[in-house]
């Protein structure tokens, strides 16, 4: 019996990297577009590859809204009914875009830490010190 570890290591995209570059970076509108040029069985199979990768999560529920529960099944077992259950409820509740759904970075606006003042007595002792 295989591992979890040893699926996701053998997991290989089943369409080429570009296409799938193409698809993270589309809009909402184009996306159904470049699923659709995907045979059934590999879309299948590419919403699960996306779905095990946590920075392709909103690609995977999008892919997955065009693929049939069986699909989905044969491919992945649980895994594919939970992504098809997702997709479902993605639809229902109307998700927002993919570029606009990705969480939003922050940044701190307070200094990562208090520099102390540089002490120029040094310099004043050196220069004191060498004749000119």
């Amino acid at each position: 019996m295989f591992s979890s570890r040893d699926t996701f290591e053998g997991d290989s995209c089943p369409v080429r990297d570009e296409l799938l570059g193409e698809m993270y970076r589309a809009s909402e509108s184009g996306l159904p577009r470049l699923v659709e040029s995907v045979s059934p069985d590999a879309r299948a199979r590419l919403a699960l590859f996306c779905y095990r990768r946590s920075h392709l999560h909103s690609l995977a529920v999008a892919i997955a809204g065009s693929c049939n529960e069986r699909d989905l099944i044969e491919n992945g077992g649980r895994v594919g009914s939970t992504l098809y259950a997702l997709a479902r409820e993605g639809a229902a509740k109307s998700s927002p875009s993919l570029s606009g759904g990705r969480k939003p970075i922050t940044l701190s606006t307070k200094p990562l830490s208090v520099l102390a003042p540089l002490d120029d007595e040094i310099d004043d002792e050196i220069s004191e010190a060498v004749p000119a």
